[in-house]
């Protein structure tokens, strides 16, 4: 398919317009040259720095060539979709930090608290997908969205949906980083968007703030050590030095964006999807707990956080609730709730509750 260059000009300003028609906060379009992020990856690999998540060395250098992922491939449409939920306070950031301070709550990432973001970007995805096949015809293409070896961050950077932050999240001056990234990879020769300025300067609040110091220089991330690797990634047993440092951050971990100066920008969302969902917002560590294999598949189906299972959700639940302990919080409701789970079938939950139990006679 030959398209001119006047053609693809108008067509990629179309697919922007489409794209914030469907939901997305803003839509860019890189090349997928990567070379530059190549030396990185390979360092951070042999740092053993990906810990668990082998996806993540066993494509090799496969992450930084999408045309190796999807032969074809010229172009990448990189996309951000807005997460906070339409009912979120202004203040929303000093309310998130004050709830890690009551040791009776369970503080689940905002990102994870309304529908599986993988659907609902994907879907949207397709449906630009449809709509420039229906205005060209058809054209080669694939979509993801934290789905595949993609170097997502390093090609929305790229493309100017904004900049690389000290977390190595991505940036926007007018969104911040509470935001989900997709991408359409495609053989159409579109025009290219120019990357934008870094505006972190001198702060550091992100590296300073991170409970497990998980970030260990600017731009660099052990992600073994990050609580967001912990509570999901991590399928066994979460090392007894980290546990304390989680606190009763029971899925994930916002405390890097939560603090970024540049999160008073986050914009909410224009899709019902990520609105709060079984008061995952507001829930006690005892009350999820207590759900049963049963209830914890029913209650969160269509939610990013069952593909932990209900074995990992307990076990993050004992953690958070042997910090509570070590706390101070009322112990009788929070040793009663643990001793009903200290025969449990799981190996890794009894010995995670075993653990629990201990932080209330100062054990460690």
């Amino acid at each position: 398919m030959t398209i001119p260059a006047a053609d693809l000009a108008a067509l990629a300003l179309t697919i922007k317009a489409w794209g914030r028609e469907l939901g997305f906060g803003d839509l860019r379009i890189t090349d997928i040259d990567l070379q530059h992020a190549e030396a990185g990856l390979l360092a951070w690999l042999a740092a053993g720095y990906h810990g668990e998540m082998d996806y993540m060395a066993a494509h090799g250098l496969k992450r930084a060539r999408p045309a190796e992922l999807v032969p074809g491939t010229l172009r990448v449409i990189t996309a951000r979709m807005d997460y906070l939920p339409g009912a979120t306070a202004d203040d929303w950031r000093e309310r998130e930090v004050q709830r890690q301070t009551d040791p009776g709550a369970a503080v689940i990432s905002v990102y994870a608290r309304g529908r599986d973001y993988h659907k609902v970007l994907r879907a949207r995805l397709q449906q630009l997908a449809s709509r420039i096949s229906t205005e060209i015809g058809d054209f080669g293409y694939r979509v993801f969205t934290d789905s595949a070896p993609v170097m997502e961050v390093e090609l929305a950077t790229k493309a100017g949906l904004g900049w690389r932050g000290k977390h190595t999240l991505l940036l926007n001056r007018d969104a911040g980083s509470m935001f989900f990234l997709g991408e359409l990879l495609t053989d159409l020769p579109l025009p290219v968007d120019a990357p934008v300025t870094a505006h972190c300067g001198q702060c550091s609040a992100c590296i300073t703030v991170c409970p497990t110091q998980a970030i260990i220089g600017p731009y660099q991330l052990d992600a073994r050590r990050c609580i967001s690797y912990l509570t999901i990634e991590l399928k066994g047993s979460i090392p007894v030095d980290l546990r304390p440092l989680i606190g009763n951050r029971v899925y994930g971990c916002d405390d890097c964006q939560t603090v970024c100066p540049w999160n008073k920008f986050a914009q909410l969302a224009v899709l019902p999807d990520f609105d709060v969902r079984h008061g995952l917002d507001a829930a006690s560590l005892i009350t999820l707990f207590g759900w049963s294999d049963e209830e914890f598949n029913r209650r969160m189906e269509g939610s990013a956080i069952r593909r932990i299972g209900h074995e990992r959700w307990l076990r993050n639940m004992a953690v958070g609730l042997g910090n509570a302990l070590r706390a101070g919080a009322s112990a009788g409701p929070i040793v009663a709730a643990l001793q009903g789970r200290a025969e449990h079938a799981s190996g890794l939950v009894r010995e995670h509750v075993v653990w629990a139990l201990a932080q209330g006679i100062g054990g460690g």
